[in-house]
């Protein structure tokens, strides 16, 4: 379960499409192959503009961190926020591309791509006309022929050599390799980094992370809780451990910031505060429209920038499509749990993109057990996936079913799906539990 993904694997995935080359060549110009490529031409790049006066470091933690800053630290659940050091009122980040392991729920181990030892790499936080520099080393696995890659700051204005496209902005970044990216923000708002060199294998290995660009003009309207969720998509076959990167419709796991439920962190606040949630997406082919109960919510921002106050429009669920991201803002004034998730219902059942039929009507208990005895961990769909039965039932290694002890019974769901805690007189991020509803305001028998 736990063997590293290598080119050779990643060479045999692609047997398929090398074999189309031929077919694909007969389509080019025929004059193609003699047209030199242009040597560059080295020029001196222009100096950097001046950075403003550096802010403080952040600390992460909780509400207690935010008063000496000019901005409310963002929280990604599950995620570790990138740390920095000043070099001369420059902003310096160090990111490492490498293999890791991703716990994506309790028991569900997954070989992935990522940053410094995370699938999502870790959230980059900084602010508005902040100078800052980004070393990236290359650190993924090399069976001698070498993987190559690139960062691309999706949504970030920058220089044209920064923007970290392989081949056309900038050279490859080669196995050992450090490559300085450098530039200052000119922007605030929700973005997102990810590979611009073999992306759909990089990408759909989980090589991909949050950027949150802070404004510096103190008259911005501050939140009091601040949330970012990165969405992505997997198919990992029932009993591997590596996901298929090259699937573009059939995936089975869907994840908030690497994790699904029941691993997924709840989203914390105190009643009565304003609350933001980011929520990027750079799942490989899907939108995700991403429903929160208790509250209505307005769209305050896209990756473009920041929405006009007067263009904001309230909703209950925001579509967002693949590499785009939203920002949605509310007030938390009613307590209780309440679920956020994608309303796509199977995205919430993990495990479901095997293509297998839903059988209707037909007791299966005789055939189950027949099937079972040639085929290991064989689990067969029907109309009532819910309900205790569903985590006690054998499944394959390395997956994992849709049904979890709730306050009051099962919760019936999985992927992605977390929830959002309102309580009063709170001061941190940590789970307060289960919400103890006051007597006769819970549905029941009559």
């Amino acid at each position: 379960m736990n063997d590293p993904l290598t080119r050779r694997q990643i060479l045999t995935a692609t047997a398929g499409a090398l074999a189309a080359a031929p077919v694909l060549a007969a389509f080019q110009p025929q004059h193609q192959g003699h047209v030199p490529a242009p040597s560059p031409t080295p020029a001196s790049p222009p100096p950097p503009p001046p950075a403003l006066p550096p802010l403080p470091p952040v600390a992460r933690t909780g509400a207690t961190a935010q008063g000496a800053l000019p901005y409310t630290p963002v929280v990604m659940p599950d995620t570790p926020t990138l740390p920095f050091e000043m070099d001369n009122g420059v902003k310096v980040f160090r990111l490492s591309a490498e293999r890791v392991q991703r716990e994506f729920a309790p028991g569900v181990v997954v070989n992935c791509w990522g940053y410094n030892g995370q699938s999502p790499g870790p959230m980059i936080e900084a602010v508005e006309g902040d100078r800052i520099r980004i070393l990236v080393t290359n650190n993924l696995p090399d069976d001698g022929g070498g993987i190559h890659t690139t960062i691309h700051w999706h949504g970030i204005l920058l220089p044209n050599g920064m923007d970290g496209v392989g081949g056309l902005t900038q050279k490859h970044i080669r196995s050992g390799e450090t490559f300085k990216y450098e530039y200052t923000l000119r922007q605030h708002g929700t973005y997102m980094y990810h590979p611009h060199f073999d992306e759909m294998f990089q990408m759909g290995l989980g090589l991909m992370g949050m950027f949150v660009v802070h404004p510096r003009d103190p008259s911005v309207r501050r939140v009091d809780r601040d949330f970012a969720i990165l969405l992505n998509e997997w198919l990992v076959k029932p009993g591997a451990a590596t996901p298929d990167p090259t699937e573009m419709t059939n995936f089975n796991l869907f994840t908030f910031n690497g994790r699904m439920f029941p691993g997924t962190a709840p989203l914390v606040a105190r009643l009565g505060e304003r609350v933001r949630i980011r929520i990027g997406n750079l799942s490989m082919t899907n939108a995700h429209p991403i429903h929160l109960h208790g509250f209505s919510f307005k769209v305050t921002g896209t990756d473009g920038g920041p929405i006009p106050e007067s263009a904001q429009w309230p909703e209950v669920t925001i579509n967002v499509p693949s590499g785009a991201a939203r920002d949605i803002e509310f007030i938390a004034d009613a307590e209780g749990d309440w679920a956020l998730h994608c309303h796509k219902v199977h995205h919430l059942m993990n495990g479901m993109g095997h293509n297998l039929p839903m059988l209707l009507g037909v007791k299966q208990d005789d055939l189950a057990a027949r099937l079972a005895k040639r085929i290991p961990g064989y689990m067969p769909m029907s109309p009532s996936m819910g309900g205790a039965g569903m985590m006690e039932m054998g499944r394959p290694p390395n997956t994992i079913g849709s049904a979890w002890p709730g306050p009051f019974d099962e919760i019936d769901a999985g992927g992605m799906f977390t929830v959002v805690k309102v309580r009063k007189d709170i001061a941190s991020y940590d789970d307060p539990g289960w919400y103890q509803h006051p007597e006769g305001t819970v549905a029941g028998p009559v």
